[in-house]
């Protein structure tokens, strides 16, 4: 099958995951079977070979702009 594991900053959140949608406030997340899951964060690529799915969160992201 096609699904995939979704990554937080390095920390899986979420498996079998069959949709990926940027959104305003985040990227919204959905299985087969459960509701869709919205997570604040930024996507920052798809590894289509791995099937994985890397968010960086707002704040991990915050912290490289500005060097924390």
């Amino acid at each position: 099958m096609c699904q995939a594991a979704v990554y937080l900053d390095d920390e899986r959140i979420m498996e079998d995951v069959i949709w990926v949608e940027p959104t305003e406030g985040g990227v919204l997340l959905q299985t087969l079977f459960d509701a869709p899951t919205a997570v604040s964060g930024t996507l920052k690529g798809i590894d289509l070979l791995k099937h994985r799915v890397l968010i960086t969160s707002d704040q991990q992201s915050h912290d490289s702009e500005t060097g924390s």
